[in-house]
């Protein structure tokens, strides 16, 4: 206490992961260049971390409060800070230890406004770190993603064909087509700018890798395929691993909203298949989801 006899003031968060990989793979999927910015948000619901490409592309990380052993929240309002993702994965990487769920604790903000972060189960030495925040860019386009009718336009594929068949049609500088048809009911990805390539899912033959499909009219969107690649570039390794899907829908105007599960949160020894498919434990997942405006002048086809 100090001498006026006021305490200090709390500080907006301090939460603990028990898993700092977790957030790592989290954090890295959404990782698609070298110099990359980011804006931290933060409520009582849990952490929201926003990276976006101008008016073409915006990533975001759920972090629910679930996740954590320990979040405690004491701001008025939803705080946002500005950070370097980059920097946040590599500082984020330091107190990852292979073959070991590494604990972590968060707090916000520190005395001259930084993120600081520290180790809380290691029995030989404390790691501390603290980055350096500031005042957040206006996130251009924060907007509430839009069904396009009443039936909605969406598919679930295995997360690593997805990744597989769009790195199949990289082509620098192409676009990539994406059609769905409901007769017969299938998802093509059709590369542009280097031939004729394209690469088709279809439902009921392939439900091995085509989990799941609405769709009650064509229709056609082309999408940048170095967007579009941003979405699948940096899936984790433990996504493919444990076979998990994500989900694409298109929305009003050709938005596409591509949605992935990651596994935050320390392992289950005793129970090791309750997570394969990543649902029976909601509270442990992060949920990403990616938005990617079409190319312009385009618009639906309509049979």
């Amino acid at each position: 206490m100090s001498s006026s006899g006021i305490e200090p003031e709390a500080p907006d968060l301090v939460c603990q992961l028990d898993n700092v990989q977790g957030m790592v793979d989290a954090f890295s999927a959404v990782r698609w260049k070298r110099q990359q910015d980011a804006v931290v948000e933060l409520s009582e619901h849990g952490i929201v971390l926003i990276v976006e490409e101008i008016g073409c592309l915006q990533a975001k990380v759920y972090l629910q409060k679930e996740l954590f052993v320990q979040y405690e929240y004491n701001a008025q309002g939803r705080p946002r800070f500005g950070v370097s993702l980059g920097l946040f994965v590599d500082c984020l990487n330091t107190f990852s230890v292979p073959g070991h769920s590494t604990a972590i604790e968060i707090r916000y903000p520190g005395p001259d406004m930084q993120l600081l972060l520290k180790s809380v189960d290691s029995l030989d030495a404390c790691i501390y770190a603290e980055i350096r925040t500031r005042i957040p860019d206006t996130i251009s386009w924060d907007y509430n993603f839009e069904p396009a009718g009443t039936t909605p336009l969406s598919f679930t594929v295995k997360s690593a064909a997805l990744k597989e068949a769009i790195d199949d049609l990289e082509w620098p500088g192409s676009s990539i087509q994406i059609i769905l048809k409901p007769v017969p009911p299938s998802v093509t990805f059709r590369g542009e700018g280097h031939g004729d390539l394209q690469i088709d899912f279809m439902y009921y033959i392939n439900t091995d890798l085509l989990i799941a499909f609405h769709c009650d009219h064509e229709v056609s969107y082309r999408y940048k395929y170095k967007f579009l690649r941003a979405t699948t570039s940096n899936i984790p390794s433990s996504v493919i691993k444990d076979n998990r899907g994500s989900k694409l829908t298109i929305g009003r105007g050709g938005m596409l909203k591509v949605q992935h599960l990651v596994l935050v949160g320390r392992s289950s020894i005793s129970h090791p298949h309750v997570d394969s498919a990543g649902y029976q434990q909601p509270s442990r997942i992060a949920f990403i989801e990616f938005f990617v405006r079409p190319e312009e002048n385009e618009g639906p086809i309509h049979d």
